[in-house]
């Protein structure tokens, strides 16, 4: 039973680092593609659209997250003896 509920924790923590990770992905392509195309080679530049867009992913998700992770918590704190 303890294999099956640290199984579920990781699965968890994998199904809800997805939707940030997404944004900050897809937000990192677009700002390649686009550093690409106009030549401009500044590092920097990249961070605040991928800071802004896991902030959004957060806000968005986050009541998700939030409702997942006590759900969890709840299945743990019933199998406890």
């Amino acid at each position: 039973m303890v294999l099956q509920l640290a199984r579920d924790a990781l699965v968890l923590s994998l199904v809800l680092s997805l939707p940030v990770l997404a944004a900050s992905l897809l937000v990192g392509l677009v700002v390649s593609f686009l550093q690409a195309v106009t030549q401009i080679q500044d590092h920097a530049l990249s961070f605040v659209p991928k800071i802004l867009a896991v902030s959004v992913a957060l806000a968005v998700s986050g009541a998700w997250m939030g409702g997942e992770i006590v759900r969890l918590a709840s299945r743990l704190f019933s199998h406890l003896p």
